[in-house]
């Protein structure tokens, strides 16, 4: 197969840049569907277990162990990794536990107690491992193609959050006035969620390897030396071939981690804070306000909104950050929501509230494709699927290490 012409250009049979980017998109949506799911549902689970169980901020430490150990697994051993097996497991994952998600449900009959939460808690679990499995495998396959394939994965990742926020709304409303109304719009909700996993399966396993330019890139990363690509070419009807291991140099990965470690710690910290306030601290340290009930759904919903929004703003080509000092700068100016969203929740209105909690979104999403679009930049194939394996495993750890300080909030108020 005939890689690029004597000036570097793809051929023109490697159409399907649009639909690979639409494809992309999907995928990124079916990464994160199921995990935020569980976030929107929140307000279903406080009226279900009691507030002493804490359900946003415990099945959110439930789940990132799990997701952060799978992952470190993984990438230690990305390079002897079927990427294609990988992916499809954890879509197929991720579909599955959502389903028992719904059964879990319809078998307690919506009843509360300890073995329904620890059900829960299994699901959620599960849940950690799929997202390893994806969200790693997904960004490291990407990294291998071109920056727009990786910026509309994490815009899908996005819109995960945003489509469920929207779907939740729109099903608390429609079920508010129906007995067991809550439940419900829940049961609904689960339901179109198990069917947007088992649409990523698909797509993934038969659409997307298929596509000319994913053809091109997949043979591009094969003949620079790349073992994970192989299912895919196969399963696109094309035969690997041998890279001259002569003229390929791999850098170690140690070496590749300490040229990117700054990138790495960006998205550590871009995800320490993001998780130290989102989901726990909106849920249960903001108080009562006029919206009542709707109040946190809102504050979820905005800022999932905006994290969609600003994941398209490096798309403008003048507004895309790529200073490594600036990301650095930029990601540091962050901590300075904790005392703000501190003294908003003590002293202000809701409409403060709202507007921080948009910005944190705004600057949540725009940041972490800012990096994740940038760091791979000037590697060979193997080198940028093992630098964005590398990037996914310090996101998680930020997620973790996040979600564990969000407990802070917790100090002093008589929530123990």
């Amino acid at each position: 197969m005939a890689i690029a012409d004597g000036s570097g250009a793809l051929p023109s049979r490697l159409e399907g840049k649009y639909k690979a980017t639409i494809v992309c998109w999907i995928l990124g949506l079916g990464s994160l569907v199921a995990w935020n799911t569980m976030l929107t549902i929140g307000d279903y689970y406080y009226s279900l277990f009691p507030k002493s169980y804490h359900p946003s901020r415990v099945l959110t430490l439930v789940y990132q162990p799990f997701a952060l150990g799978t992952m470190a697994l993984l990438a230690y051993n990305e390079s002897k990794i079927n990427t294609r097996k990988r992916n499809i497991a954890g879509y197929t994952l991720f579909t599955a536990s959502t389903l028992m998600l719904l059964v879990l449900d319809l078998a307690t009959s919506g009843k509360g107690g300890i073995g329904s939460f620890l059900g829960i808690c299994a699901i959620v679990a599960v849940f950690g491992i799929s997202d390893a499995h994806v969200q790693g495998g997904m960004v490291g396959d990407l990294s291998l193609m071109c920056p727009e394939f990786i910026q509309s994965f994490l815009a899908g990742l996005a819109a995960a959050g945003a489509l469920t926020s929207a779907l939740r709304l729109i099903t608390k409303a429609a079920f508010e006035k129906a007995s067991h109304g809550l439940r419900k719009g829940v049961i609904l909700f689960l339901a179109i969620s198990t069917l947007l996993e088992f649409l990523c399966v698909l797509l993934y396993a038969f659409v997307f390897p298929k596509l000319p330019i994913v053809k091109y890139y997949r043979a591009k990363a094969a003949s620079e030396g790349s073992k994970t690509v192989s299912a895919d070419l196969a399963a696109a009807g094309l035969q690997t071939q041998e890279a001259d291991l002569k003229q390929l140099e791999r850098l170690s990965n140690k070496k590749l981690f300490l040229q990117n470690i700054d990138y790495a710690i960006d998205l550590f910290l871009i995800y320490v804070l993001t998780l130290s306030i989102f989901p726990g601290f909106l849920y249960e340290n903001t108080g009562e306000h006029k919206l009542g009930a709707w109040y946190p759904l809102v504050l979820i919903a905005m800022y999932n909104i905006l994290d969609l929004i600003s994941r398209y703003i490096p798309l403008i080509e003048c507004l895309k950050l790529e200073s490594r000092k600036g990301l650095m700068v930029a990601v540091l100016s962050r901590f300075l929501f904790i005392p703000a969203f501190y003294f908003t929740a003590k002293y202000a209105d809701q409409g403060w509230m709202i507007m921080l909690t948009s910005v944190l979104g705004l600057t949540n999403g725009y940041l972490t494709v800012c990096v994740l679009t940038v760091a791979p930049k000037g590697y060979k194939g193997p080198e940028q699927n093992a630098l964005g394996n590398f990037l996914v495993v310090f996101l998680l750890g930020g997620i973790f290490a996040g979600v564990s300080l969000d407990w802070l909030w917790l100090i002093g108020n008589g929530s123990f």
